[in-house]
């Protein structure tokens, strides 16, 4: 069956852990308080004016597209490199584990990783206002985030490796993007309404980094004890049309 190789429900536990990941990203302390301003710029207009309803949904779409597309690219190279992990499974699952429960426990405030705190943010030119510039914005702001949603995104090329497959792989990471973009997108279609509830998630991003925090150490335990493949086959034999998927 087409796809076949490409997507069965093995891999929707993964794809959630993905969407949410992504959603989390967006909700983080360094990705969030930026966003107005951000679409401000991009759209060559005033975040007052986006408030009385001037939309800037179209520089929004190319600048999800460009962050998409670094994330593709790297999906498909952690998944490239899948055939090696997969040949030491047990000692990468154990690896990648104990690192992401690290990171999840520096986000939960139990330690604190110096580094993680530290925003990387790359400088994309004087391109605001355009499609093109909104574009090249996404690509720097994919690779110049990445002390803050870094250990989140590693998570998920974590699983993309271990799925040995570049579709599967590059699959994970078109969630997260979907995950991270589309909050994105929907700010900048219905900022002026969206607002108040933007001001009410930066007030709380102490929480949401806890949140982020305990998402990343469950994850990383998961990936510890194999939580990830004996969830996959509760799946099958508890929802039996998964077995049709793929």
């Amino acid at each position: 069956m087409f796809g076949i190789d490409l997507f069965d429900a093995s891999l929707l536990p993964a794809m959630f852990a993905a969407l949410v990941a992504g959603v989390l990203s967006f909700l983080s302390p360094c990705v969030l308080p930026i966003v107005p301003p951000y679409l401000a710029y991009m759209s060559g207009i005033s975040v007052g004016e986006m408030k009385g309803g001037r939309s800037p949904l179209l520089p929004a779409l190319f600048f999800v597209l460009g962050l998409s597309t670094i994330f593709l690219l790297l999906g498909a190279a952690a998944s490239a490199f899948g055939g090696f992990f997969l040949g030491n499974a047990n000692t990468f699952a154990t690896v990648a584990g104990i690192v992401v429960m690290i990171f999840g426990a520096h986000f939960l405030h139990v330690i604190r990783i110096p580094f993680l705190d530290r925003e990387m943010r790359m400088d994309a030119g004087d391109r605001g206002g355009s499609a093109f510039g909104a574009y090249v914005l996404g690509l720097a702001f994919a690779f110049g985030w990445t002390p803050c949603i870094g250990p989140i995104l590693g998570t998920i090329l974590s699983l993309a490796a271990q799925e040995g497959n570049v579709g599967r792989g590059m699959t994970l990471l078109a969630v997260y993007a979907a995950g991270l973009g589309l909050p994105f997108l929907a700010v900048a279609a219905f900022f002026a309404r969206l607002s108040p509830a933007v001001n009410f998630l930066k007030r709380h991003a102490a929480r949401i980094e806890r949140i982020m925090g305990l998402m990343l150490w469950t994850i990383g335990l998961l990936m510890l004890t194999g939580g990830f493949s004996a969830f996959s086959f509760w799946l099958l034999e508890n929802v039996p049309v998964l077995a049709e998927i793929g």
